[in-house]
């Protein structure tokens, strides 16, 4: 079939255009998407399908162009990322865009991202899902589960969820699983925040300096769902454990927010990490006051399997 601008062009240095118009409107007419829509509407008119031309035109060019789809970013339709639909209002033939499948599908994963926020975690850790981790190590079979189950009794009862201790060797995973849990939460719309406990601990001397640390502080301390990513691995202070972990855990043990926590060390060993400092030596009843709330308000994981990183 003739392209219809090329039909259209046509028509404009003709000097029968009246009968130009008729002969297009027949040809538009025998398109099987717009003759399905005229038997659904019997009411329609002559008259008003005639004035609804240009309409039928623009819906059929849409709809070959979603026909052979070039993409989302490549979409030339009138409506990026949206497909022609026509419909009647009071009478007369409108066309209407609504978006396509790789349009809802592309919103939904930015809502998704926008859900998620982190710092200093990659950009593959915020895109793993439990659908694309790896299911063959047997070494993660259990985290996994917990996994799944934290997602599921969050959903069900929120406050009343504990958070996961992810703990195991470098590279078997468990900053991906993490990020499985927070893009399944995402799909519920539940928000989340993902920081790497190094970089952030570091960063919050600065934060000082430019006077933002108690608005960092306080979006930490009440998102709904907060990860530390290996922690453990800071350098530790007695300014960081009592000042910051201290007042971000307390606030969250008191709004039952849960927390979670992946690390190379087991509870015990972090309480020996949280123990000691360059400055004030060791001081453990400190540290034991830290896990004491770690351990109450999470499950203890241990993460096994190859290493991913080798």
């Amino acid at each position: 079939m003739e392209s219809i601008k090329s039909t259209v062009r046509k028509m404009a240095g003709s000097v029968d255009l009246d009968h130009q118009y008729q002969l297009l409107l027949e040809k538009v007419m025998m398109d099987a998407r717009i003759d399905r829509f005229r038997q659904d509407h019997p009411e329609i008119n002559g008259r008003t399908w005639r004035k609804a031309l240009p309409k039928l035109v623009e819906f059929m060019e849409g709809s070959d162009h979603c026909a052979t789809c070039p993409g989302l970013e490549n979409c030339p339709n009138l409506v990026k990322g949206h497909e022609p639909v026509l419909t009647v209002d009071k009478g007369t033939v409108e066309i209407v865009y609504r978006a396509c499948p790789l349009k809802v599908k592309a919103d939904r994963e930015k809502r998704q991202r926008a859900l998620i926020g982190s710092l200093y975690i990659p950009n593959d850790v915020l895109r793993a899902t439990f659908k694309t981790i790896e299911k063959n190590d047997l070494g993660r079979i259990d985290a996994l589960e917990a996994a799944g189950r934290f997602v599921q009794n969050y959903l069900q009862n929120p406050k009343e969820t504990k958070g996961l201790y992810m703990h195991g060797p470098f590279g078997v995973g468990k900053t991906f699983i993490m990020g499985a849990v927070l893009n399944a939460l995402a799909e519920a719309g539940v928000e989340s925040m993902m920081v790497y406990a190094p970089d952030f601990f570091r960063d919050l001397k600065s934060a000082i300096e430019d006077q933002t640390l108690n608005e960092k502080l306080d979006y930490i301390k009440t998102v709904p769902i907060l990860v530390f990513d290996d922690i453990g691995a800071e350098s530790m202070s007695p300014w960081i454990r009592d000042e910051i972990l201290g007042s971000i855990l307390q606030r969250r043990m008191m709004d039952k927010l849960p927390t979670l926590y992946t690390s190379n060390f087991d509870y015990d060993e972090l309480e020996d990490h949280l123990a000691y400092s360059n400055k004030s030596g060791t001081e453990y009843v400190k540290a034991k006051r830290i896990m004491e709330r770690i351990r109450y308000l999470t499950i203890n994981v241990r993460v096994n399997g190859k290493n991913r990183r080798a």
